[in-house]
């Protein structure tokens, strides 16, 4: 009988799911971009080694449709620092942690086609855990088309959510609202999703199942959004506020993330880290 925890044993499983998922997001915006006229975008994937062990690879893709998108995966091992220990329940410094997971922010070009994140991960140190979601920022808030695209969004992780516990939903809704909220604007990022972290229900095959099927509403729901968005037209007015609204994208990351924390204290690549970055930003 094996010696090894239940996330010990799913470490295999979970690197090629986050492989195999990366792939499918890769595939479904690059058809997005064929149908959007000549000259389509494709992704560029960028390897990398993290000095204290493991890397990953980062996926950009600059088009038509989306201005940039960004698709990483890696899986990293190390050592914690003891300022991010302390930030992690159950850890102390100097503890051994082995991480790997997928992580998108996409910039659309069009105003009217909304700005989306997701990501999920699976991190083992002397116990291991879940986390992960995804979140819809309408770049016009406020529009009757913005709530139908929230609402389209938000029914598929529901549903996502409700083939594994009842209670995550609400639960988990309530935590991106939470999470992503930006308390020097004193407003919400965007129109929410679902987030969780620390998922260790005591079942890990069941936790990764519900991680595997967060990705899985995430290609479900956004690329259909984009579809029935990317063709309407835009005024020079949208543009300027799309990338006015851009700027809490920039101010959340680099204020709040905890994942991009995560890779800059624990010794991650730079860029990968920073790919969430909009290509083209304004403050008013």
């Amino acid at each position: 009988m094996s010696s090894l925890s239940p996330h010990e044993r799913l470490k295999p499983a979970a690197t090629t799911w986050f492989a195999v998922l990366r792939d499918r997001i890769c595939a479904a915006l690059e058809d997005l971009e064929q149908n959007a006229g000549p000259n389509p975008g494709r992704f560029v994937r960028t390897s990398w080694e993290r000095p204290g062990g493991g890397g990953g690879e980062m996926s950009v893709l600059r088009g038509q449709v989306f201005e940039k998108a960004g698709v990483n995966i890696s899986v990293v091992e190390g050592e914690f620092t003891p300022d991010f220990a302390a930030r992690v329940p159950g850890t102390e410094a100097g503890a051994r942690f082995w991480a790997a997971g997928i992580s998108l922010v996409i910039h659309p070009r069009s105003p009217k086609v909304p700005a989306v994140h997701m990501n999920t991960r699976m991190l083992v140190t002397a116990k291991g855990w879940f986390g992960g979601g995804g979140d819809l920022t309408p770049l016009q808030p406020g529009t009757p088309q913005a709530a139908e695209d929230a609402v389209f969004f938000h029914a598929a992780y529901k549903a996502a959510c409700d083939r594994h516990d009842p209670t995550y939903y609400e639960k988990f809704k309530a935590w991106c609202d939470e999470y992503f909220y930006l308390p020097h604007r004193g407003e919400p990022r965007g129109a929410g999703g679902i987030f969780y972290d620390y998922l260790d229900s005591g079942n890990a095959e069941a936790d990764f199942a519900f991680t595997r099927d967060v990705g899985e509403a995430f290609l479900a729901a956004y690329p259909e959004i984009v579809r029935s968005r990317m063709h309407d037209s835009f005024t020079p007015e949208e543009r300027e506020a799309q990338l006015i609204r851009r700027g809490r994208y920039v101010e959340f990351n680099l204020l709040y993330d905890r994942g991009t924390t995560f890779g800059l204290k624990t010794g991650g690549n730079t860029e990968a880290i920073l790919m969430s970055m909009p290509p083209e930003v304004k403050w008013p």
